[in-house]
């Protein structure tokens, strides 16, 4: 008999189970960039659960049963999780990485997910992206850069994305099976939005290269592209 496996919350569901008090996963320990990047993941999608299940080239069944049994399976059924689990996970990426201080330092989440994606699992990068005509480099997630700008205040996720990939000159060398996105830095010290709306939906058309589009002034299939 396999693991056992808990559909991704939808729609009413996702409210009656995650909504209130207790809900989510608890915080310790500066434990909030690993909760709130393995809540994104997990709690209300299906794209990534072949993390918890496929026998990857480098895959360490010891830490793909604790992600899947001890965080994401109670996440799903009970939408609480306890901050004993995440830490038994942050024990074991400790022994498994080259970084002693994944049990109690705030880390960045990129540094969390290539770990346990690239190091633990052996996953495929999910991300190939290309900048100004140069060599596409693979990545598991896309961390949002940009200069303040004033007439954003309550930005949404698409303008965020669109203006940050114009500012690095960024394109999406082909569609990604999972889009991960981290948000703007949001800590103690600097809050560059104090708040974010979340896209629903994400139109990926003019981040993609060399995807047809049309033209804004004709409607024709476009031949050039400016900024």
């Amino acid at each position: 008999e396999g693991p056992e496996s808990f559909p991704p919350l939808r729609n009413e569901a996702a409210v009656r189970v995650l909504q209130g008090r207790m809900k989510g996963i608890q915080g310790h320990c500066n434990s909030c960039y690993m909760d709130v990047a393995l809540f994104s993941l997990f709690s209300c999608t299906s794209v990534l659960d072949s993390m918890l299940f496929m026998p990857f080239p480098l895959c360490d069944r010891n830490v793909q049963g604790i992600l899947r049994d001890e965080i994401v399976n109670p996440l799903r059924r009970t939408g609480f999780v306890r901050a004993s689990s995440v830490m038994h996970l942050r024990e074991q990426l400790t022994d498994k990485g080259q970084c002693s201080s994944f049990t109690n330092a705030e880390k960045d989440p990129e540094e969390f997910l290539n770990l346990i994606m690239q190091q633990i699992l052996g996953i495929e990068p999910l991300l190939k992206l290309q900048s100004g005509g140069q060599k596409e480099q693979e990545c598991y997630c896309y961390q949002i850069f940009m200069d303040k700008q004033e007439d954003l205040v309550v930005p949404d996720v698409q303008q965020l994305v669109e203006r940050s990939f114009l500012s690095s000159d960024l394109k999406l060398v082909e569609i990604p099976s999972c889009f991960i996105i981290q948000m703007p830095r949001f800590g103690k010290e600097y809050k560059m939005f104090s708040k974010i709306n979340p896209s629903l939906e994400l139109d990926i058309t003019d981040l993609l290269l060399d995807s047809p589009r049309e033209c804004c002034l004709c409607g024709d299939v476009a031949t050039l592209e400016c900024s």
